[in-house]
């Protein structure tokens, strides 16, 4: 499982102009699934964002996760992250998930955040075509890749 991890003082997903999730400061994840994914990596995933210190103290240094702060979490599925660039010039997918065991796995990831604490948890629209805005805070990007275990 991927995750690329904004920082975030706001982000929105839209599709066919209707906002489908929105929030105000947390994290937006772009979230891809690989074929050998189980639940079990989509916790220890959650788990680690849920920990992840990656927001200012009162000193502003990074030492409080989107737990303390009490932030939310924007979760969108990109099969893309897999995206395969090693041969000519036109990315291959077949890294990633097939669509109906990706959309489990990113709906059951998006619970395993709710379990952690997040309280405010929201989410694309599996296999839409959205668009998503965001107002990226720091900029603060983090890459995750989880092996599967």
């Amino acid at each position: 499982m991927r995750a690329l991890l904004q920082r975030v003082t706001e982000a929105r997903v839209t599709v066919d102009a209707a906002t489908v999730g929105e929030i105000g400061g947390g994290w937006l994840i772009l979230l891809g699934v690989g074929h050998a994914d189980t639940p079990v990596t989509a916790e220890q995933l959650a788990d680690k964002v849920a920990y992840l210190r990656c927001f200012e103290d009162a000193e502003g240094k990074t030492n409080r996760s989107i737990l303390d702060v009490g932030g939310a979490a924007l979760v969108v599925s990109q099969f893309t992250l897999y995206a395969d660039t090693s041969r000519g010039r036109r990315p291959g997918f077949t890294n990633a998930a097939p669509p109906d065991r990706a959309a489990e796995l990113v709906a059951y990831f998006a619970e395993a955040l709710r379990a952690a604490g997040i309280k405010d948890v929201q989410q694309g629209r599996f296999g839409a075509h959205m668009q998503v805005s965001l107002a990226n805070d720091g900029p603060f990007t983090i890459w995750l890749d989880l092996e599967p275990s």
